[in-house]
């Protein structure tokens, strides 16, 4: 596993959501409460970017038939989505926010 960075720190307000690339892997960064998280950037039901989305709180929920995610464990909160979505480990150092990928 080896971080790769995704972007600065003031690039993800509190309570936004950005889909990004981590050498080549959809991802979408979190900021919940100035804590990040990330998860890929595809709903498990339609294979829909979830960075077209909402987010509220740690909730996130796909725009095209409302599937809904834990963004701090990828668990699924609502149907039509059938399984987990894939979850980053995130740090912080200094301004810049990095993602592990593999």
């Amino acid at each position: 596993m080896r971080f790769v960075r995704v972007c600065g720190v003031g690039e993800v307000g509190e309570g936004e959501m950005k889909g990004l690339d981590a050498d080549g892997e959809a991802v979408l960064l979190c900021n919940v409460g100035g804590e990040f998280f990330a998860v890929h950037d595809e709903c498990t039901h339609e294979c829909f970017p979830l960075s077209e989305g909402t987010l509220e709180g740690h909730c996130l929920t796909c725009l095209l038939h409302g599937g809904r995610f834990d963004v701090r464990t990828g668990e699924v909160l609502a149907l039509p989505a059938y399984g987990p979505v894939k979850t980053y480990v995130v740090k912080v150092e200094g301004d810049d926010v990095f993602v592990a990928v593999e």
